[in-house]
């Protein structure tokens, strides 16, 4: 799931984008209003925490550009907790607000309602032969034995689960896992691909996890035991 953060507080947005990230977010960060806005307009984010007390244009005018143009779910975040201001937040669009300090547990499980919410026609269990991902619980079972997956893994196997039978590219994983400004020059996917398949594909089992040489990955259950 891709998400933007639109905070100023350089030890916040470092903080909630290291936890988000291990929790299976890809988080893009913007440290003022208009360029958070201007994400928030032209890229796809599942959900947006945004900032009441930003520079350049503040959070509430933000929200209220934004709602002109779409509806992705907004999270307000902010040190201001007066009823006002939880009622104008709420009047410009807003889907859930949370005043600081907050527990990042609290943080985490509002972004999952949202999040869910906004992905209500997707279903929550995906299916690749006999492997079974709860997207929601964020579990993985392949026959009767449940993967252990890092965060970052379970998010690899559920980006290529939901493209399944499709080749699925380097660049288009590095967007979709790993932040859209990380270096694809390194074998960081290659690596995690490896450790994943290891786990995903033992001996005696049929291969579900393909390299397409020269294009990419392709997660999909064929005849057979080869790679």
């Amino acid at each position: 799931m891709k998400l933007l953060l639109v905070e100023d507080e350089i030890k916040t947005v470092d903080y909630l984008r290291r936890g988000l990230s291990e929790n299976g977010y890809v988080v893009d960060t913007a440290h003022n209003g208009v360029d958070g806005l201007h994400l928030a307009c032209t890229e796809p984010y599942d959900a947006i925490v945004l900032d009441v007390m930003l520079p350049a244009l503040d959070g509430v005018s933000v929200l209220k550009s934004l709602r002109r143009e779409q509806q992705t779910p907004v999270l307000m975040l902010t040190a201001r907790d007066d009823l006002d201001d939880r009622l104008n937040a709420f009047d410009a669009g807003a889907d859930d607000y949370l005043s600081k300090p907050f527990s990042f547990l609290e943080l985490l499980a509002r972004l999952n309602v949202l999040t869910r919410r906004g992905r209500q026609t997707e279903p929550s269990q995906l299916t690749v032969g006999d492997l079974r991902i709860d997207l929601l619980s964020r579990r993985a079972t392949r026959g009767t034995r449940r993967l252990e997956l890092s965060a970052r893994e379970f998010t690899l196997l559920s980006v290529l689960a939901r493209r399944q039978a499709q080749i699925v590219s380097k660049t288009a994983i590095t967007e979709l896992v790993w932040d859209i400004s990380f270096d694809c020059n390194t074998n960081v996917v290659e690596v995690a691909v490896k450790r994943l398949r290891a786990k995903l594909d033992w001996p005696g089992e049929a291969k579900l996890l393909h390299t397409i040489r020269g294009m990419g990955y392709v997660l999909e259950h064929r005849d057979g035991l080869s790679a």
